[in-house]
Order: C-alpha cells, then structure tokens, then sequence
C-alpha cells in the first residue's frame, strides 16, 4: 500500500491532521492499534480553545459542536470561600467553548469516513524505517498478516505508550519529566451543573473541580492520593469530599447523581525533543502531556497538528520543507509556554504532601493577586485561551 502521509493513531490529532491533509488533496492512511469503540470509549478534556474551535471549523468538523457546544466567557478560581472571576471575553475578546474529546473524535471519524480515508483498526507490531530516505516505510501486522505502508511522511500521534517517539534513537532525544504526587479522581454524573462557568477550587483539604459536559451531564474530579483506587470512593464518599472543597455558596448548589464513569488519572508534565526525526513527526501525546490544571492537552495536540498541517501542504503542494525543517522549533516553543502556564496552576491550586504552612499562604496570595490585579488576570485569560500560533 503507498499513501503520501502515514499517520500513525486515530485519536484526536491523527485525525484532525488527516482531515485538514485531505481536504487540500492530500492522501492518508491512519494505523490504529484499538478498535474504534475502544478509541471512542476514552473519557477525556472538554474544553477547547478558540483556535482549536476555528481549527476544527476549518477541517469542516464544526456543525454539531457550534449546536451543541457551549461558549464560556470565564472560569472563577477559588480559595476557601474567596472567589475570583477571570473574565475571558472582557479581558482578551475570546471565548473557550465546552464540547467533550470524546464528541470531537465521532465528529472526526464521521468526517473521515465521508471522506473514505483508509482507516486500518487492529494493528500490531508497528515498525517505522528509512526515515532518512525519501521513501520511508511503515511495516505493521494486522489479522496475523504482516503488511507494508509505503509513505512521504510519517506523522506520529499515537500517544505517550506508543512507537513513533521510541523510533528516535535514545540518544538522539531529550526528555523532560515532572511527575505529581497525586492524582484526579473523576466521575461522570447525569445532573445539572453548578454554575455557567467552571470553578477551580484550592481548599485545606485540596483540589476540585467542577466542570461539565451539557447542561445535564457533569464532569468533576478531586485531588487524590496516588495510591488511591476507584473502587475506594463510593459516590456517596466523593460527592461529601467534593462539596468540603468548595466554598459553601457553590457547595450548596450540588444536586447529587449516581456516577456513570469514575477514574483516576495521575498527573505529569513531560516533553520530548525533537518532534521530527528524518521524515517522522511526533504530534500530540507522543512528544508531551501536560496536568489537566491548564485544559491544554488536546488543545497543544491541536496546535501541532496546526504547524505539520501547514509544513506537509507546502513540503508536498509547493515543494518547499522550510515549514517542515521548522515544524519541531515552533511547536515546542508553544509546548514549553503552555507547560509553564499548566505547572503554574497546578501547584497554584494542589496542595503537596509534606508541604509547609508557607506554601498555602503563597497559594492564597496568589489568588489575592488576582483579584486585585487586572494584569495577572489577563495574563491567566491569554494563556487560558490559547496562545496565537
């Protein structure tokens, strides 16, 4: 099989980027190790940025999220019974909009299959060669048969576990790894939110946050241990622990719910470098993960697929690799702004196992600087937002 661009993984990015390639006339073949219900079944961000929702529009996925997504102009930021409103659309004139990983990806293979990309489920033992060729090769396994994906390009966005990254020698790559002493236990429940806007809380008794997916089906999660499990908290348990953390004025509007999905997610920051190797390009999971703190994971995912989508229309459609020798420079210049932004509210809003009374006065310092200050408020709505591209 020949195609002009190999991408590697069916989630959000591989998909975004073979949907905007294709629309200009550029040919793909998406290799997915898990099956489609697999892939659709991830629980994971909701909430995009402005250029994410523009770049989705541009890749003609954008109708069913403009009618059943929903525009914030802000968040609040709390500190016990301290709140502070961060007024996106006054301070920047950009909105973000809430609309679920999960309905992004049926939007995306939806398109895709209107489009009749090749999209091959079920692969194993994926082999990338000769990336310093013109005529690199994806070697792969599927139904017990060993086959060949002949390519230009290889785009690699198959996640932090997958083969793209581990395709560049040890030594030729840095990496770059904070690891965070606790974890985000989140549930899904069929209930009302309660506010418009989501609220970040740092309470004595840690972190929550209250988020939502529609106007009845919410999404909120609490710092935990890491060595906690799901089974360990009952909804009852969550529910109590989840209203202690926030101030009794938000507390008070809680309408409980039996869970639907309950998880744990550990929290890290980690960068690889380069994103390109020869003619393979890491996109997404594959060359960073960031806390969820900051919402920036699909939305730094988006912004790669925003630079490569641009570098291999003008590699393979006016024949120059300038974008393409500049891929891996420009988006890790955004990567390393969004880490500093995402470590900056972590450790704004967690509390850290062994840490003393100096850091929680720091922690509620912080948010007095808000509150007062228009300029730190409008330097966390930018970074909120999205930084330009």
């Amino acid at each position: 099989m020949k195609t002009q661009v190999a991408i590697i993984g069916s989630g959000p990015s591989g998909l975004l980027l073979s949907q905007l390639l294709n629309r200009v006339g550029i040919e793909t073949v998406i290799l997915e190790r898990s099956s489609r219900d697999h892939v659709l079944s991830r629980i994971r961000a909701g909430i995009l940025e402005w250029g994410t929702v523009e770049l989705l529009r541009e890749a003609g996925c954008g109708a069913r999220m403009e009618v059943e997504g929903f525009t914030h102009d802000g968040t609040i930021l709390t500190d016990s019974d301290n709140m502070v409103h961060i007024d996106f659309k006054a301070l920047t004139g950009k909105q973000v909009m809430v609309y679920g990983q999960t309905e992004v990806t049926q939007d995306l293979f939806k398109a895709q299959d209107a489009m009749g990309t090749t999209i091959i489920h079920g692969v194993e033992d994926v082999q990338i060669h000769d990336l310093d060729t013109t005529a690199p090769r994806v070697d792969y396994t599927v139904n017990g048969e060993r086959k060949s994906l002949s390519c230009l390009y290889v785009a690699g966005c198959d996640g932090f576990h997958g083969v793209s990254r581990k395709t560049i020698p040890e030594e030729k790559r840095r990496e770059f790894e904070r690891v965070y002493p606790f974890g985000w236990l989140g549930i899904l429940a069929r209930t009302a939110p309660i506010d418009d806007e989501l609220i970040y809380a740092n309470s004595e008794h840690g972190f929550a946050l209250a988020s939502m997916r529609n106007a009845n089906l919410v999404r909120h999660y609490i710092q935990v241990p890491l060595s906690d499990k799901p089974e360990d908290w009952s909804d009852e348990r969550f529910w109590a622990e989840f209203g202690r953390r926030l101030p009794a004025s938000a507390a008070a509007k809680i309408v409980q719910a039996p869970s639907i999905e309950k998880s744990i997610a550990p929290l890290r920051s980690f960068v690889s470098e380069p994103l390109r190797w020869g003619r393979l390009f890491l996109v997404g999971d594959a060359a960073h993960i960031v806390p969820p703190t900051g919402a920036k994971g699909l939305n730094l995912a988006a912004s790669d697929v925003f630079y490569l989508y641009h570098a291999l229309f003008e590699a393979l459609k006016n024949g120059s690799e300038k974008a393409v020798d500049n891929y891996s420079e420009r988006a890790l210049n955004r990567i390393w702004k969004a880490m500093r932004f995402s470590w900056q509210m972590t450790t704004m809003l967690h509390r850290f196992d062994g840490e003393d009374v100096f850091a929680a006065q720091m922690r509620a310092a912080t948010l007095k600087h808000l509150a007062e200050s228009e300029t730190a408020r409008r330097d966390l709505a930018e970074n909120y937002v999205g930084l330009p591209y």
